[in-house]
Parts: C-alpha cells; sequence; structure tokens
C-alpha cells in the first residue's frame, strides 16, 4: 500500500495518510476541516529487497566482490601520470 501526501489549499496543512490504491482521495483536512485537500504527486518509493535469496553482486557498489571472496586485491593503487607536454617534477 502507497504512502500519499496531501495538502490543504485552505489552510497549507501538509500531511502523508497510508491507504490502499482503491481508496477514494481524501477530501477534508483534518486540521482546518475544510474540503479543501489536494493530494500532490510523489516520486513514490524504490523496490526495497528484504530477506535471504539474493546474491551479493545484485548490488554494484564497494562490496561487489564479497560474490567471488577467492579473489583479493593485492595490488597498489595506480599513480596519476603526469599532464601530456609537461615533465614530472621530482
Amino acid at each position: 500500500m502507497p504512502t500519499y501526501e496531501y495538502v490543504c489549499k485552505h489552510c497549507g496543512y501538509e500531511f502523508e495518510k497510508f491507504q490502499q490504491m482503491t481508496e477514494d482521495h481524501l477530501k477534508t483536512c483534518p486540521e482546518c476541516g475544510k474540503d479543501a485537500l489536494k493530494r500532490k504527486i510523489g516520486a513514490g518509493s524504490g523496490v526495497i529487497f528484504v530477506g535471504s535469496g539474493f546474491y551479493c553482486n545484485d548490488y554494484k557498489g564497494a562490496n561487489a566482490s564479497l560474490g567471488n571472496p577467492t579473489s583479493k586485491k593485492t595490488s597498489a593503487p595506480a599513480k596519476k601520470a603526469a599532464p601530456a607536454g609537461k615533465a614530472a617534477k621530482k
């Protein structure tokens, strides 16, 4: 069930309401009692995966190598190259 955001056009009161998609929009402001509510268009929410059964490489990021515990980085980080046409100072 989604969470909808509402704002009252009369008093400016803003609130969120957890309701089913099939329910009618709210019309009466709980703060001032006027029939002046407007449902705001929200961005929605992302998909949230909860529980076991998901692979470590489903999320690419800093810990993406967790899917293969035998491979480890042993080399030092690469050095930055000097800009073209300029010699590196020592």
